[in-house]
């Protein structure tokens, strides 16, 4: 098979091993350290095996672990010499009839009424003509997540974020090119998409009732915009916020785990629904969907590993996916999927 890219492919050799916890070790850890109000990073795979952590002050050195560049806090160095890439990517999209095994695999449980949303995700091979450095560097996204070797995520998606003692998280799901006549009326009128918020919405407002109190959805269903690889997207989100107990520090690493894995990338419920993905997709999706984060100390922020491409010895993969339900269409979904492959540099 020819590549498009195949002679400007930029591969990585410098691997980052990771200081891979088991969960009780990474709970107990996140506990001790926010019972001292020690600032720290953290990443969990969406299956929970893979955990790890480290205080901040390990990564402000010359080679760090783990770069990443958040709204309000950030180890990224703006290195000289480097300037914004005429980034290109090249997909080679799963065969339709495969997608369409998966999707009817999902329909058929979700008709059984084993789950009500199903997030169906696949792993696209692709070429790209810059480093995943770059990606980190010049992406535009909420959060950017870099581990040299390894992989790159530039995520729109908060998982929970931390003030004072409220606890809010942001849900998306329902997105729409932004250049579609009335775009913002139709994704909002639009049953589907609105049935499939509706689901994830309650689905995190009871998650957040297991670890707060006073919970109630702020906003429902508003706007906001994104880049796409050059598109303009809109993409309807909510706001659910509560309030924790005092000194919920203490233990952070038990209020994670007990919100994992995000309901925005699992579905409902959420133990059946794990279930069904895992025989859907076939395969454990690692750090894909899963959660990173950090704790300054006073404040936690955190999003959900969305946009994400890693890299492995047998190339790279572009891993996207989208929430199914019964009123879901095969080849719309596929679609979706592959429009999702992306890097947003100009």
């Amino acid at each position: 098979m020819a590549y498009l890219f195949a002679d400007t492919q930029v591969h990585e050799h410098t691997v980052n091993e990771l200081p891979v916890m088991s969960l009780p070790e990474f709970i107990v850890q996140l506990n001790t350290w926010g019972a001292a109000r020690l600032p720290f990073f953290f990443m969990i795979d969406f299956e929970k095996k893979k955990p790890w952590a480290v205080l901040l002050e390990e990564l402000y050195i010359n080679k760090p672990l783990v770069w990443y560049d958040f709204p309000a806090i950030t180890n990224r160095i703006h290195e000289q010499g480097f300037s914004p890439p005429d980034a290109r990517l090249k997909k080679i999209p799963l065969n339709v009839n495969e997608y369409r095994a998966r999707f009817d695999k999902v329909m058929q449980h979700l008709r059984m009424g084993n789950s009500y949303l199903v997030n169906l995700t696949c792993k696209t091979p692709v070429q790209l003509n810059c480093a995943l450095k770059e990606v980190f560097l010049f992406s535009r996204a909420k959060y950017k997540v870099y581990v040299p070797g390894r992989m790159v995520v530039f995520s729109p998606e908060t998982f929970v974020s931390i003030s004072g003692n409220t606890i809010r998280t942001f849900p998306m799901k329902g997105t729409i090119d932004a250049s579609v006549p009335e775009a913002a009326q139709r994704i909002l009128e639009n049953e589907k998409e609105k049935a499939e918020h509706v689901t994830i919405v309650d689905l995190l407002r009871n998650d957040l009732s297991r670890v707060a109190r006073k919970v109630e959805v702020k906003r429902f269903r508003y706007i906001e915009e994104i880049e796409a690889g050059g598109k303009r997207l809109l993409q309807v989100s909510s706001e659910i916020a509560g309030l924790l107990s005092d000194n919920y520090q203490a233990s952070l690493g038990n209020l994670l785990a007990e919100l994992l894995p995000a309901g925005s990338v699992s579905g409902a419920p959420k133990n059946k629904t794990c279930e069904i993905i895992r025989d859907a997709e076939g395969e454990d999706r690692g750090y894909f969907t899963g959660v990173c984060g950090v704790f300054d100390g006073h404040t936690l922020d955190s999003a959900v590993m969305i946009r994400y491409i890693e890299q492995t010895e047998k190339g790279m993969f572009y891993r996207s996916g989208g929430g199914i339900t019964v009123r879901s269409e095969a080849d719309v979904e596929y679609a979706e999927m592959i429009n999702k492959i992306y890097v947003p540099i100009d």
